[in-house]
């Protein structure tokens, strides 16, 4: 059963028209980079609850998520109207195994996201312990327009600290050429054409690869069972190592 503590608004970022960030602060339990807490409001008499990703590093005092604002939403549009000082039911208690605790050392971590799914990865980058465990860290971050990449000045800050040990590519999936270094489409067809390994320059292995995916459902399943097919890749349990590990929410 969840325990809940209060946690008291901090601050709400509104990126764009549907996407916003909500930081509070909540004595709550420790946490590992990757886990996720479960929010909620009383709504209409109701208590309303769901889960979302911690963004902040563990060391960190105030607690930051990354939200899309559902229209017709249930509780986001709710979120999307906090104030500062407005209060919150946050889990005392973190869940989700989404860590690098059940991921073996490797030569090259891939971190695979849309959308809100990058949430989990800037938490376990500006945790830092992934750049002692693995030789390179490749983030792919896809989403609809350039405009709604609203973390880019901690990625910035990443890039900086430990530079060629970290990797960055963006994929669009909208029409609107920026720049050569952008890719555009979708991942699991990115990486069955082999435009993703080779825009980045280094292959997915199942000898020197492990795989993080994080986001849109369809992305996970269908990026899963091409890495299955064309890659050879597993999928990795508690109980079993694989070079596959995902996460989603819906």
């Amino acid at each position: 059963m969840t325990e809940w503590i209060i946690g008291n608004i901090k601050d709400v970022k509104y990126w764009t028209k549907n996407l916003f960030s909500i930081i509070l602060n909540a004595e709550v339990n420790n946490f590992i980079a990757g886990q996720f807490a479960k929010l909620a409001l009383k709504i209409n008499g109701e208590k309303i609850q769901r889960i979302y990703s911690y963004i902040n590093s563990p060391k960190d005092k105030n607690h930051e998520f990354y939200i899309s604002n559902i229209k017709g939403g249930k509780f986001t549009p709710y979120l999307y109207k906090l104030k500062i000082n407005d209060k919150i039911m946050i889990s005392k208690n973190a869940s989700g195994i989404f860590t690098l605790n059940n991921i073996k050392v490797c030569e090259n971590l891939w971190m695979l996201s849309t959308g809100t799914g990058i949430g989990p990865y800037l938490s376990i980058l500006q945790d830092g312990i992934c750049f002692k465990k693995f030789k390179k860290i490749i983030l792919v971050h896809t989403i609809r327009y350039i405009n709604d990449f609203n973390y880019l000045y901690i990625i910035k800050k990443i890039k900086k600290k430990y530079k060629n040990k970290f990797v960055l590519q963006i994929i669009l999936t909208r029409n609107n050429h920026i720049n050569d270094s952008i890719l555009y489409g979708y991942i699991p067809n990115l990486i069955r054409s082999g435009d993703l390994e080779k825009k980045i320059g280094i292959k997915i292995h199942k000898n020197n690869s492990h795989v993080m995916l994080c986001g849109n459902p369809n992305m996970i399943k269908e990026t899963r069972k091409i890495l299955e097919i064309n890659k050879n890749l597993s999928r990795n349990f508690i109980n079993k190592s694989g070079n596959i590990t995902s996460e989603q929410y819906w």
